[in-house]
C-alpha cells in the first residue's frame, strides 16, 4: 500500500494520498460527535458542555504528541524519498524514544494537576465535578494517542493512508456501540461516554501497531537500527519539536478562548462546544490536505525535485480553495439543522448562539484552508519554524482580539467568532508574502 509522491500527476496523487486520510479523520471526527450526540441528548447540555471544555483541553495536551509525530515523520518522508531505508530506519528508532518519553510525562502531569487545570478554565461550579469524572478517565488514553499517531507517521511517511483509516473505521464503530452500551444502557453517565472513548483508541492503537510491525519491513528494525543517534536525535528533534510547539500553540490559543468563552455560562459553553464539533468535521478535510501536501513536499524535497514542488503547490492551492468555497456554503446555509444533531430543537437560545457562530466563522474556511496549506509547505520543506510564526498571528490575533472585544457590552461574542478567521488571514497574508519573497531560495 505504499504510494511514491515523486512521480505521476501531481493532483492525482495527491488526492489519492489525501482522501483516505480524509475519510479516516472524518471517521474520527464522528465519533468525537457520537459522544456529544449521546451525552448531550441522554444526559444534558451540562454533560454537553463538559465534554465540550474536556475535548479542547485533550486536543491541545495531545496536539504536542500528535505535532512530534508529524514532525518526524516529515524526516521519515524525506528518507524514504532519498531511498535511504537504513536512515529510515534509525529515524523510527530515534523518535518513537524521544516522543515515548514526552508522552509518560504528559500523562504522569495530567493526573497531578487535574484540579489546577480545572480552576485555570474557569469552568462553572455546576458541571465542575462532571468534567472531573470525564478527565480523570479520558486522561487515561494519551498513551494511546502516541501508539496510534506514531504507528500511522511511519505509514504515511512511505505514502500509506489506507490502513490508518481502516484502524480509524473500527474504532469510530466500536466507540459508537461502546457510547451507546456505557451510556444508554449500563447509565454509567459521562464517565461512560470517556471509557467508550480510550477503549476505542486503544483498539486503534493495537491494530496500527500490529499491521505496522508485521507488513511493513522497514518497520521490523534490526540491533543496527536500534542505537542513539545524537545527530540524528537533534534532526528529529528540531523538526519535530517546532512542529509540536505550532501543534500546542494552536490549540492553547483555542483553550485560551475557550476559558473565555467559559466566563459567559452553561448556555454559550453548550453552544461553543456543538458548533466547534461541527466545525472540526467541516475544515477537518482542509487540515490533513494539508499534512498529505507536507507529506509530498518532503519526498520530492528528498528525492530533489524543486520543479514538481512548485507545480504541486499551485495544484494544492486550486485544489483547496475549490473544497473550501464547498464547505462554507453548507455551513452557512444549515447551521442550525446540524446544531439539531446535538442540541433539542427546544432549546432556541442555544441554537441561535451557535448558529451565529458557526455563520460568522464558516464564511471564511478559505482562510484557514490556505492556512494548513503553508504550514504542511513549510513543515514539508524542513522549516518548520515558519509554521510556528504563523501560528502565533493567528491565534495571537483570535486571543488578542477576543479578550479585547468580548467585554464590549456592543459587540460581546461576536468579537470572539470574528476573531478567528481575522487571525487566519493575517496569517495567510504573511505567509504568502514570505514565499513570495523566498521560494527560489527555500
Amino acid at each position: 500500500m505504499e504510494r511514491d509522491l515523486t512521480a505521476g500527476n501531481e493532483k492525482k496523487v495527491m488526492l489519492q494520498f489525501a482522501l483516505p486520510m480524509i475519510v479516516g479523520n472524518l471517521l474520527q471526527q464522528f465519533y468525537n460527535i457520537a459522544d456529544s450526540f449521546i451525552v448531550g441528548r441522554f444526559i444534558g447540555p451540562e454533560a454537553l458542555a463538559a465534554v465540550g471544555t474536556s475535548f479542547a483541553l485533550m486536543t491541545f495536551l495531545t496536539s504536542a504528541i500528535i505535532g512530534l509525530c508529524m514532525g518526524s515523520s516529515v524526516v521519515f518522508s524525506m528518507f524514504y524519498g532519498a531511498k535511504d531505508e537504513k536512515r529510515m530506519g534509525d529515524s523510527f528508532f530515534v523518535a518513537f524514544l524521544l516522543i515515548a518519553l514526552f508522552t509518560v510525562v504528559i500523562n504522569l502531569l495530567t493526573y497531578v494537576f487535574t484540579d489546577g487545570i480545572i480552576h485555570v478554565l474557569r469552568i462553572d461550579s455546576s458541571i465542575r465535578s462532571m468534567t472531573k469524572e470525564y478527565l480523570v478517565v479520558i486522561f487515561g488514553g494519551i498513551c494511546f494517542i502516541f501508539l496510534y499517531n506514531f504507528f500511522a507517521a511511519i505509514l504515511r511517511s512511505m505514502g500509506n493512508s489506507t490502513v490508518p483509516v481502516i484502524c480509524i473505521g473500527v474504532s469510530a464503530v466500536l466507540n459508537i456501540g461502546l457510547d451507546l452500551l456505557f451510556v444508554v444502557g449500563f447509565h454509567w453517565g459521562i464517565a461512560g461516554a470517556a471509557w467508550a472513548t480510550i477503549t476505542a483508541q486503544g483498539v486503534s492503537a493495537l491494530l496500527i501497531m500490529v499491521y505496522t510491525l508485521t507488513k511493513v519491513p522497514q518497520a521490523r528494525l534490526s540491533r543496527n537500527n536500534m542505537h542513539f543517534d545524537r545527530a540524528l536525535a537533534k534532526e528529529i528533534a528540531g523538526c519535530s519539536a517546532l512542529t509540536s510547539v505550532q501543534q500546542s500553540i494552536m490549540n492553547l490559543g483555542i483553550l485560551m478562548v475557550q476559558g473565555l468563552v467559559n466566563s459567559f455560562g452553561v448556555s454559550v459553553m453548550a453552544a461553543f462546544a456543538a458548533g466547534v464539533k461541527i466545525d472540526a468535521f467541516a475544515y477537518m478535510p482542509l487540515q490533513d490536505f494539508g499534512n498529505a501536501f507536507s507529506t509530498y513536499i518532503a519526498q520530492n524535497k528528498g528525492a530533489g525535485k524543486t520543479e514538481r514542488i512548485h507545480r504541486g503547490i499551485r495544484s494544492a492551492i486550486q485544489l483547496s480553495t475549490i473544497f473550501s468555497l464547498l464547505i462554507s456554503f453548507i455551513i452557512f446555509f444549515f447551521a442550525t439543522p446540524l446544531l439539531t444533531i446535538f442540541i433539542a430543537p427546544d432549546q432556541t437560545e442555544i441554537l441561535r448562539i451557535g448558529t451565529s457562530y458557526l455563520r460568522i466563522e464558516g464564511v471564511f474556511y478559505l482562510g484557514i484552508g490556505l492556512l494548513f496549506l503553508l504550514y504542511g509547505l513549510y513543515r514539508g520543506l524542513g522549516h518548520p519554524g515558519m509554521s510556528v510564526i504563523l501560528t502565533v498571528i493567528s491565534l495571537g490575533t483570535r486571543v488578542l482580539l477576543a479578550y479585547l472585544l468580548a467585554p464590549v457590552p456592543a459587540i460581546g461574542l461576536t468579537g470572539i467568532w470574528s476573531a478567528i478567521p481575522i487571525g487566519w488571514l493575517l496569517a495567510d497574508l504573511t505567509g504568502l508574502i514570505y514565499y513570495a519573497k523566498k521560494k527560489n531560495t527555500l
